[in-house]
Order: C-alpha cells, then sequence, then structure tokens
C-alpha cells in the first residue's frame, strides 16, 4: 500500500491535518518571531508613520506595552507653515504586534505648534 493510503477507502488519499502538531507541542505550519524591545518597537512605528502618511515626523512621543505587542504615539508636521511656530501638528498611535509587524494606526489630535490643551 503507497504512503498516505487508507486500507478501503478506494482511490481517496488521507492527508495530515494543517493543524497537527509536532513532536514539540507547536503547530507544524506556525512560525516564531522573536519579540521587540520597546526601542526596537519606537522606531518601527515611527518608520511605519512616516512611510503611510509622508509627514516630517517630530519624535516619538509614547510606548506602552500591551497584551498584543506595543502602542506608539508619534508627532508629525501636518502642514508646514510661515511662521514655524505656527505649524500644524499631529499625534499618531502606531499599534505593532510583538515582533514589530503593523496592526493599525490612527490620528489622535491635529493642533497648531505652541497651542496647549
Amino acid at each position: 500500500m503507497a504512503p498516505g493510503r487508507i486500507r478501503g477507502d478506494g482511490d481517496r488519499e488521507r492527508w495530515p491535518d494543517r493543524g497537527a502538531r509536532d513532536d514539540d507541542d507547536r503547530y507544524a505550519d506556525e512560525v516564531e518571531y522573536e519579540p521587540v524591545s520597546a526601542a526596537e518597537a519606537a522606531r518601527e512605528g515611527l518608520r511605519q508613520i512616516v512611510g503611510l502618511t509622508g509627514k516630517d515626523p517630530l519624535g516619538i512621543t509614547s510606548i506602552e506595552a500591551t497584551d498584543d505587542g506595543w502602542l506608539i504615539g508619534v508627532e508629525v508636521v501636518e502642514d508646514h507653515r510661515i511662521p514655524a511656530s505656527t505649524d500644524l501638528l499631529g499625534l499618531y498611535e502606531v499599534e505593532l504586534d510583538v515582533a514589530g509587524g503593523l496592526l493599525g494606526y490612527r490620528r489622535t489630535r491635529r493642533y497648531q505648534r505652541g497651542k496647549g490643551d
């Protein structure tokens, strides 16, 4: 009998389950990722915002570990104005998984430079 064949089921072949576990109790098709540090997550969050929005970054305003990875706050210049003290700024939150992959982003605030809360 050919490997993978089941006796008595005609021409059907039996294929291993995709979710079958191997000897170290992990799924065979599961990929392991190395978790990123807070500093690496912050750099990646900044890079993602610049790539997605095309805006000039001012810096990272916050970083927070979450159950799913990281939440990074990034401040950018939304609109350059003259004088620079009237620039329009934006604050974005970037959500990354534990390996640094982008889960989502959103602008949480837009304000004029020099204007407090």
